[in-house]
């Protein structure tokens, strides 16, 4: 087998720059070229470029005149823009692409990919060897044989004979060699089911022909990447190849097409395949085989209760990176329903921190990746599971039904990005220099050591997470469905004219490109042509009223096209969170001077409303302070905002001029979480049973978290028809979820599982927060209740809801509506098992 081209000479390791800090461990942007080896327009001179960059040497310095680093359509490239899709569109140029790859040929042949080797018949085989024969499993192994063997054969039943009691530890080791052999064979069982099997380039091959149609097929207006954060990216795989080093591919995860988009890529690009974190769930018969071979390996959702797997698991990534082999993950966990990034999940983090902090290797390079879509195949999917529908697990039979009309669809096309590589040993370093400091003044430095205290592992876990996603959201491309779906969630009134809908998306796109985000290169064609095919693609979201004076355009899909509309939301969180804020002296009317709020009220309520929706969005290093008078002048600037003469802050005069459509957009992308975080708070007082079934006094009712969560969707559904409610989405399982893991953090509800069998999760209101009963009413008081009233004066204020304060509807269905009380327990008993815990 042909190995791995890795490149030659020391040219990328000069272009890396000292790993000191977060900002200096990334590698540096490649240098502008000679203008005369681009075009201004035209497929060709693009589809040139992409071949340019296939036979640069990454290590030359000749590569300094290949590519153009500057912003441009130029760098805008669709790797399947001169691929033919359909056989009947061109026959002979279709059969031309299947000899292409049969044969091999240029980079289809995938002999001189940048990495370490990974395509030679035994190397899964060897992964699996070496994780079973590693000193961390046979440990773990021993260490349960011994705790059971002491429960079977515990030392004190030896007999007193010495021959009886000589025949006792025969026996004793004998049973201990026997379950050492057991509990290998299970370890054995566990890397057959998890264990990626990326060993076989003939396979490697027609997957990637296949998916190559599969994808150019449903995407018609092509895949497009940037070709400077391409070769910056091919400069990263061979620095690290030349190290022995992994790339850590970390994608947004929007969709399953997720893991064939960025395998096939990279085949494209000529980088070592990643090794892929997948979910067991996807382990279906034929499908699992084929993804296992194209490099996914399995895992399972949830390690609890096997104190072996997590041990394997961790030891096959601890390979891999000793190896120097790719892995991908997603940094959220599981597929974003709601179209904005969730909050990072730590558990594959944690693993390769621990890798580099126990020296399997020198280090990594973390490579987030932002991939955007006209449109995902599991859009509808995503609607039904949100409004409660349980999810349907994967299965062969699924896949193929749909298979044949997915592969019909038009749905439009798919950006890549990506940021820029950096060292995670660099981040380590700057986490440490940056938190070895005094706790407080006068008093000595606390040395941060991630590495022995649980604590400082978790703050570093948890600021690695967040770098990542902030990573995604810079490099992430707002695409046109996401402009064309934002500006017609965020006016008022019923729809739209053309005309009007094609300014705000101009006003929107230059909004963004002012805050220094990305939108989609549509090359030559004008905003009008972009949002005509746009609602083209979106037509069954989307209704054209054509009978009228000019074409209007009618959301009645709302609840999808909130998908589209929170791929923009990342880029104003500042500004809808201050808009909000002012929204609470606004909504009060009156003359303008009455519609304004001092410096010390804004602070005070950006600052609560920003504490509540804190893991809803990614909220940059400044502190509050820096970020609230950067947003406000900001604001001011753009004419949304005015400082006053008193110190006071409004809305600008010109704002009020135009109807307030730049204040209203920004209140729209955030109030639908307001209205979800409100809508969870509403369903606690659910959680607060009727006196006469309360049992003894001091006592506290445990409900199943599931029956709770269903009860609370019920009761905002209720709400919501009720007029009481704005927006269906609030409904959403997602956001319900994430507020209360919120109101757990801020100690409303608390958490434990039951004492059955079989536990189940369960949660109970604190009893601080519980309302109060009288004549058999609950009643409007407590903390609970002065959090719904702060956190009611955001929302907006509807045409059948003139009430600021909680109203009488949500108390006569929280009253005698609880789910059923699973357990009870005793204050002294809970606290003496919080105690226990900690």
């Amino acid at each position: 087998m042909k190995r791995a081209s890795v490149g030659r000479g020391d040219a990328a390791s000069a272009a890396l720059s000292s790993p000191s800090s977060a900002s200096s461990c990334s590698l540096l942007e490649p240098s502008v070229l000679d203008s005369a080896s681009t075009s201004q327009s035209g497929a060709p001179i693009r589809q040139r470029t992409l071949d340019l960059i296939d036979h640069i040497d990454v290590n030359s310095p000749d590569v300094r005149g290949s590519i153009d680093g500057s912003e441009g359509e130029q760098n805008d490239l669709n790797v399947v823009a001169a691929y033919k899709a359909h056989f009947r569109e061109d026959p002979v140029a279709f059969l031309q692409q299947v000899w292409a790859y049969g044969q091999g040929e240029g980079w289809r042949g995938y002999t001189d990919y940048i990495g370490t080797p990974i395509l030679y018949p035994s190397s899964s085989t060897e992964a699996i060897h070496g994780v079973l024969t590693s000193e961390a499993v046979r440990m773990r192994i021993q260490v349960l044989v011994s705790k059971r063997l002491d429960r079977l054969l515990p030392d004190s039943h030896a007999p007193a004979d010495d021959k009886e009691r000589k025949q006792y530890f025969v026996f004793r080791e004998r049973r201990r060699r026997e379950m050492e052999a057991q509990l290998t064979d299970v370890a054995a069982a566990m890397m057959e089911k998890s264990a990626a099997r990326l060993d076989s380039l003939p396979f490697l091959k027609v997957f990637a022909a296949s998916v190559n149609n599969i994808l150019a097929r449903m995407y018609n207006q092509g895949i497009h990447i940037s070709a400077p954060e391409v070769m910056n990216l091919r400069r990263a795989a061979a620095h690290a190849a030349e190290k022995k080093q992994s790339l850590i591919f970390l994608p947004a995860h929007k969709s399953h097409i997720d893991y064939l988009t960025v395998s096939w890529l990279m085949f494209r690009l000529g980088i070592a395949l990643p090794h892929i974190v997948a979910g067991e769930n996807l382990d279906i018969p034929v499908v699992g085989q084929i993804l296992r071979r194209g490099g996914a390996f399995f895992i399972r959702r949830q390690f609890k209760g096997d104190e072996l797997y997590p041990i394997v698991i961790r030891e096959y990534i601890e390979q891999l990176l000793a190896a120097g082999k790719n892995i991908e993950c997603f940094i959220e966990g599981t597929r974003s329903r709601t179209g904005k990034l969730l909050p990072p999940k730590l558990g594959i983090l944690k693993y390769i921190v621990d890798g580099l902090m126990d020296g399997r290797t020198n280090d990594v390079w973390i490579c987030p990746i932002s991939l955007q879509y006209d449109s995902v195949i599991e859009s509808e999917t995503y609607v039904s599971e949100l409004l409660g529908k349980p999810k349907e697990s994967e299965t062969l039979l699924g896949l193929l039904s749909g298979s044949s009309s997915l592969l019909q669809l038009k749905m439009g096309r798919i950006d890549i990005r990506f940021q820029q590589p950096w060292s995670l040993k660099g981040f380590m370093e700057e986490q440490r220099e940056r938190r070895d400091i005094a706790q407080h003044p006068g008093s000595p430095a606390i040395p941060f050591d991630a590495k022995n205290r649980p604590q400082h592992k978790l703050i570093l876990l948890k600021a690695l997470g967040y770098r990542i996603l902030a990573d995604i959201n810079s490099a992430s491309v707002v695409m046109p469905a996401a402009l064309v779906g934002t500006v017609i969630l965020t006016l008022r009134g019923r729809g739209v004219g053309r005309r009007e809908l094609i300014r705000r998306v101009e006003w929107l796109r230059s909004a963004i490109l002012a805050k220094g985000y990305r939108v989609a290169d549509f090359g030559q064609m004008s905003i009008g042509e972009v949002v005509d095919r746009t609602l083209g693609l979106m037509k069954d979201l989307i209704f054209e009223h054509k009978d009228v004076m000019e074409p209007t355009f009618e959301p009645i899909r709302r609840f999808e096209l909130s998908f589209y509309r929170n791929q923009v939301m990342h880029v104003f969180v500042s500004e809808s969170l201050a808009s909000a804020t002012l929204y609470t002296a606004v909504k009060q009317g009156g003359a303008a001077p009455n519609q304004r709020l001092t410096r010390g009220q804004f602070d005070s309520e950006v600052a609560f409303l920003s504490m509540v929706l804190k893991n809803e969005f990614v909220y940059g290093t400044e502190s509050l302070g820096d970020n609230v008078d950067k947003t406000i002048q900001t604001l001011v600037q753009d004419r949304v905002f005015k400082r006053f003469e008193d110190e006071t802050i409004g809305l600008a005069p010109q704002e009020r001029d135009i109807g307030r459509e730049n204040f209203d957009t920004y209140l729209f992308m955030v109030w639908p979480f307001i209205e979800g975080y409100w809508l969870a708070a509403c369903a606690l007082v659910c959680l607060t049973p009727i006196p006469e079934n309360a049992g003894a006094a001091g006592s506290t009712a445990w409900f199943a978290s599931k029956d709770f969560e269903k009860r609370a969707q019920l009761f905002g559904k209720t709400l919501y028809q009720q007029g009481e409610l704005s927006y269906l989405e609030a409904i959403n399982v997602a956001v319900l979820q994430q507020a209360f893991g919120r109101y757990e953090e801020l100690g409303m509800i608390i958490r434990k599982p039951s004492n059955a069998v079989k536990p189940i999760p369960l949660v109970a209101l604190h009893p601080d927060w519980r309302p109060t009963w009288k004549e058999g009413q609950l009643q409007p008081t407590g903390k609970l209740w002065e959090h719904l009233e702060r956190l009611g004066r955001f929302r907006r204020e509807g045409k059948d809801r003139r009430e600021q304060l909680v109203s009488r509807k949500i108390l006569q269905h929280a009253n005698g509506n609880a789910p059923p009380v699973v357990e009870w327990t005793k204050e002294q008993e809970r606290w003496a098992e919080d105690r226990a815990h900690l």
